[in-house]
């Protein structure tokens, strides 16, 4: 799915990406957070490098687009069932690029924007093959309310950041307590994928994470960029 999202120069700009490549445990106290919750997949320990996921394009939503809670989660009888917030600092890759050195890096991101990193916790626990099925459910990955381009960004590496469920901060964290920097992460990225235009990028979350529920609004906000805001609501009703 493609969102359309205004631009801090005034203009608008379509997002269409051919890949959707996510950090995970990309903060110290998110990783401590996840060993305490889940011991059987999480070490609390620093990674030796990035761990990457993907989201599929159907995932996007723009702002004050309804996030959906599928009802294929209720034939499965999860005695627990549980989809959560992730605040998340996204960028969108403005050149192609393979190979980027971190010195380059900046001259291949076009800007900044909020992403909430919507995770299906039972699928992404008990699958197999992996995190995929629960992080690329429709409607799984709200982004906007706006892009800020590189120009106009500042230091994204000094960008605070928080989450709000129904008005109650859950999430409170800044781009500085990432382990691996916005350089590192790209040109990591570049040697194992060739990026393009329009590519995006989402960085990983801090503490905080938790479940929504049908009728909660959630808020992802950065300093800089603004408040991205999405209902949740469930499939057909």
């Amino acid at each position: 799915m493609s969102v359309r999202l205004p631009v801090s120069d005034g203009s608008e700009y379509l997002l269409n990406p051919q890949k959707i490549i996510c950090l995970g445990l990309n903060y110290r106290d998110h990783i401590t957070e996840s060993a305490q919750a889940d011991g059987d997949r999480f070490k609390d320990e620093t990674p030796a490098e990035p761990i990457l996921f993907a989201k599929t394009p159907n995932t996007l939503i723009g702002p004050d687009q309804a996030i959906v809670l599928p009802a294929l989660l209720d034939s499965y009888g999860f005695r627990t069932c549980r989809t959560d917030y992730e605040a998340e600092l996204a960028l969108i890759v403005g050149k192609d690029g393979k190979n980027i050195p971190e010195s380059k890096v900046y001259d291949h991101v076009f800007g900044y924007t909020c992403f909430n990193d919507i995770s299906q916790r039972n699928f992404q626990k008990h699958d197999k093959s992996g995190w995929f099925r629960g992080k690329s459910l429709d409607t799984f990955g709200p982004i906007g309310p706006r892009i800020v381009r590189r120009e106009d960004m500042g230091d994204p590496q000094n960008l605070d950041i928080v989450c709000r469920l129904n008005g109650k901060v859950v999430q409170s964290g800044n781009t500085s307590q990432m382990i691996f920097s916005i350089p590192a992460m790209v040109a990591f990225i570049s040697r194992h994928f060739t990026l393009k235009s329009g590519d995006i990028i989402v960085t990983g979350t801090p503490s905080g994470v938790g479940p929504i529920a049908p009728g909660d609004v959630v808020e992802v906000e950065i300093s800089g960029i603004g408040v991205l805001r999405n209902q949740v609501m469930a499939e057909g009703r």
